[in-house]
Formats: C-alpha cells, sequence, structure tokens
C-alpha cells in the first residue's frame, strides 16, 4: 500500500469513528498504539481536522451568541496550532526517515513538505466525506443533490491526483532526485512572546 492509499483509509477511519457521536466534545481515543507512531500521528491529524471542521460549521451559525462564538474562536485558533504542530511532527518522522539518503546532483527543492501535502489530503477527504452526505441528503432538492453529485467526482479526481502526487514526491525523496526539508511555520499570533497584543499588557 502505498503512503497516500495508507493515509486515506486512516484518515477515513477517524472521520467515521468521530461521526458515530458526532460531537466535537468527544475525546480522541486513538486506536493506535506508541509503536505505531506514523498511522498513531496520521489519525490524531484527521481527528483534529475533523473536529476543527464541524467548529468551522458551529461558528457559522447566524443565530450563535456572541459569548459562545468568541469560545468557538478560541478553540479554533488552539486547533489551527495543533495541526501545524501535528503537520511539523509528521514532517520530522519523513526527515529522520530518509536522513540517510545520498542526494544527487541534480536534486530538486520542493515548495511543500510531505506532510503539508498530507494535511491538504485530509482536508480533500473531509470535503468527500461532506459532499457526498449532501449528495445524498434526502431534505434537499433533486437540483442540490445533482449540483454536490457532480462537485464530489471533482473532488475525487483531485484526490487521485494529490495523491499520486504525494507518493512521487516520497519517492523522490527516497532516490535522492528531491531533498527531503522540513519548514516550520513559527506562527507568533499564539505566542505571549512574539504577539504585541498578548505581552503589552
Amino acid at each position: 500500500m502505498t503512503i497516500s492509499n495508507e493515509c486515506i483509509a486512516i484518515f477515513k477511519k477517524a472521520i467515521d469513528d468521530y461521526h458515530v457521536f458526532d460531537s466535537v466534545d468527544r475525546e480522541l481515543k486513538n486506536p493506535f498504539s506508541d509503536n505505531q507512531v506514523f498511522k498513531k500521528n496520521i489519525y490524531k491529524k484527521s481527528w483534529i481536522d475533523t473536529v476543527q471542521w464541524h467548529l468551522e460549521d458551529i461558528i457559522r451559525k447566524p443565530s450563535i451568541d456572541p459569548k459562545e462564538a468568541l469560545q468557538i474562536k478560541r478553540r479554533i485558533d488552539k486547533s489551527n496550532q495543533d495541526r501545524t504542530d501535528m503537520v511539523e511532527i509528521i514532517d520530522e518522522y519523513f526527515f529522520n526517515k530518509f536522513s540517510n539518503v545520498k542526494i544527487t546532483e541534480e536534486c530538486n527543492i520542493n515548495t511543500e513538505t510531505p506532510a503539508w501535502a498530507i494535511d491538504r489530503l485530509s482536508i480533500l477527504e473531509l470535503k468527500i466525506f461532506h459532499m457526498d452526505v449532501e449528495a445524498n441528503r434526502s431534505s434537499a432538492d433533486e437540483k442540490h443533490r445533482l449540483s454536490c453529485i457532480s462537485k464530489l467526482e471533482i473532488l475525487k479526481a483531485q484526490r487521485k491526483n494529490l495523491s499520486k502526487a504525494i507518493d512521487q514526491l516520497l519517492e523522490n525523496i527516497s532516490n535522492g532526485k528531491t531533498m527531503a526539508l522540513t519548514y516550520k511555520q513559527m506562527k507568533m499570533y499564539n505566542d505571549d512572546k512574539l504577539n504585541p497584543e498578548l505581552y503589552k499588557d
């Protein structure tokens, strides 16, 4: 199984597991053990993305109380930081895995790391899940369902292309044609030592 297919399978499991209870307050229960480091991190990454997806839905309710909206916004901010942290952990896994690969003279430097591409794949899987729900929603009219069916096919095609790109990138890294790099995000707005609005008070 390719890395992309392995990730997709884990994403689907995490998304399905979340929707058993469909609650943003449900505690993460990771089915993978500590010796399954990659799978455990991929599952956690998908769980974070799935909870955040639903937080983003909740905060857009027109009737939401402003105090609740602020609490949700704070949760989304934290989730974004957790998401970034998980991507960097996954990138460290690949960096260490390929650290002994001999780089060729013609090696490329990619603009995107493997884990950030996997991050996009995780979000794409969430879009596919929820677009499929909309395509089959009985309370929606036929025009809505047909539109969602069309969009679903596009999303699936994008998943196929992105999966191939991820596997090609990892193959090129493994044979030294592309350099294994990590790009630290260095986010500043959550850091009370770097955000002036936090440290000046």
